[in-house]
């Protein structure tokens, strides 16, 4: 048959609606929604018949084009998936998972109205920033605290409103480039203010600074690299000595803590120094993220003395950059674990990265186990592994822990990879050497059953 006359052999519109007029599963839909996917199909059938494909017109090939068209779109693209690659603070996956209490508070919001922005004691507007500033002053022993929607819109928020038009200072080992190709120095630019760079690369001592210090200097401003590090021949002066130089000539210094955490946290060898502990070295303000060691949504916290924070309250970048009220009251209940709460259990970031290696073992095996019981074809190995934090924090950890490796005979590492990834609940892994290695750090209880069942479907 010529490629012509298969094109019109294609079965019409009308035909196929009649032929699904009774399916159950595509009667859900809205009849234009049908419509318009019957006639992507038979578009894709064109394609497909132009290609060499025979099959691709027929009417039941239509139909089950249809129906794989209306699943995607009743299916969100943003949607939950199990991150079996082991780091904690991934940020193609949306970084902390929440708590539970972060997630009843989201959860009482999203269905109805709130006191986002009204004071019930007076009956009278309120601010959406008041929420979690008595939280987080008493976290960080800060006498103000504001929030936005994320550390980089903190960082210009605050050079914005202290040092436009001015000079601020800034080590070049501290000249960080976060991701997407965001850097400190464009920040700078952006906010109106004028970089100058002293020191070196590895080494920058407390006189660099003092010599940089002019009339037009605004501020010091200090970039904790919490996603690189530099070892060996290094040097910088210590918090104490950068603030009391900053304090002699009236000047504020400005900590940019990248990640951020409010309690002592060492993990994989590395510790954090905490916010409260920056500011209690003489440390004006300090802006860190929401969402990576505090463990709660995206967000950027601003902290620090009254005199600094109240200009950025009034400035007008505010509202281009304010926190929304999903992201806040999971954030204040974030903060409510850890003032009332057991944060190392109840935080899920925290939780993560101080997992006890017992835990991590046995969690493998019965991941093994799980997988053996279902699955004839696959080899299915405990192993030893080794992860980083991710998110732009801790970048000299080393976590270490258990996973799974799995592989077939008959199947490449990387097609069932592909395949685990194309699940209903996406699942992803990692691979080495062949083989796709489930790293179960991060896995919930009931993810292994899932990655289980996934592994005994047909491939």
């Amino acid at each position: 048959m010529e490629i012509n006359d298969k094109l019109r052999s294609l079965p019409a519109i009308d035909s196929l609606l009649s032929a699904v007029a009774t399916d159950l599963e595509i009667k859900q839909y809205p009849r234009e929604l049908v419509i318009n996917c019957l006639r992507q199909a038979v578009t894709n059938a064109r394609d497909a018949l132009r290609k060499g494909n025979d099959n691709a017109g027929s009417q039941a090939a239509l139909i089950s084009q249809a129906k794989v068209l209306l699943k995607k779109l009743n299916q969100p693209s943003l949607r939950r998936v199990i991150n079996a690659t082991g780091v904690v603070l991934h940020t193609n996956l949306g970084r902390a998972p929440l708590s539970q209490r972060a997630k009843k508070c989201v959860t009482e919001i999203m269905e109805g109205y709130s006191t986002l922005e009204y004071n019930v004691a007076l009956g009278e507007r309120g601010s959406r920033y008041t929420h979690v500033e008595e939280q987080l002053c008493r976290l960080t022993g800060a006498e103000e605290a504001l929030v936005v929607n994320n550390n980089a819109a903190a960082v210009l928020l605050v050079l914005s409103a202290l040092a436009n038009g001015q000079e601020v200072i800034v080590s070049r080992g501290e000249l960080v480039e976060i991701g997407g190709s965001f850097r400190i120095p464009d920040v700078l630019r952006q906010s109106g203010a004028t970089l100058v760079e002293v020191g070196s690369t590895n080494k920058t001592h407390l006189s660099d600074y003092e010599q940089a210090i002019g009339p037009n200097t605004a501020a010091i401003l200090k970039v904790h690299t919490s996603n690189y590090c530099i070892i060996g021949f290094t040097s910088q002066p210590n918090g104490a000595e950068l603030a009391a130089l900053a304090h002699k000539h009236s000047l504020p210094v400005i900590e940019d803590l990248g990640s951020g955490t409010l309690v002592s946290l060492t993990a994989g060898g590395q510790s954090e120094p905490t916010a409260a502990q920056r500011l209690q070295l003489g440390f004006d303000v300090v802006t860190f993220s929401g969402d990576k060691l505090l463990g709660a949504s995206q967000a950027g916290i601003i902290a620090g003395k009254k005199q600094y924070i109240a200009p950025l309250k009034k400035h007008p970048l505010l509202r281009a950059i304010r926190i929304d009220k999903l992201s806040l009251a999971a954030l204040e209940g974030t903060l409510m674990e850890y003032i009332v709460g057991n944060p190392a259990q109840d935080i899920p970031v925290l939780a993560m990265l101080n997992s006890d290696n017992a835990i991590l073992k046995e969690r493998a095996n019965c991941l093994k186990e799980l997988i053996l019981e279902q699955n004839n074809g696959v080899i299915a190995e405990v192993i030893t592994l080794n992860s980083p934090a991710g998110g732009g924090a801790l970048p000299a950890a080393v976590l270490t822990g258990y996973g799974v490796t799995i592989c077939r005979q008959d199947m490449s590492a990387a097609h069932m990879e592909k395949y685990l990834r194309q699940q209903e609940i996406p699942i992803v892994a990692r691979i080495q050497e062949d083989k796709v290695i489930f790293d179960v750090r991060c896995l919930l209880e009931q993810d292994l059953a899932v990655i289980a069942s996934a592994l005994s479907t047909s491939f």
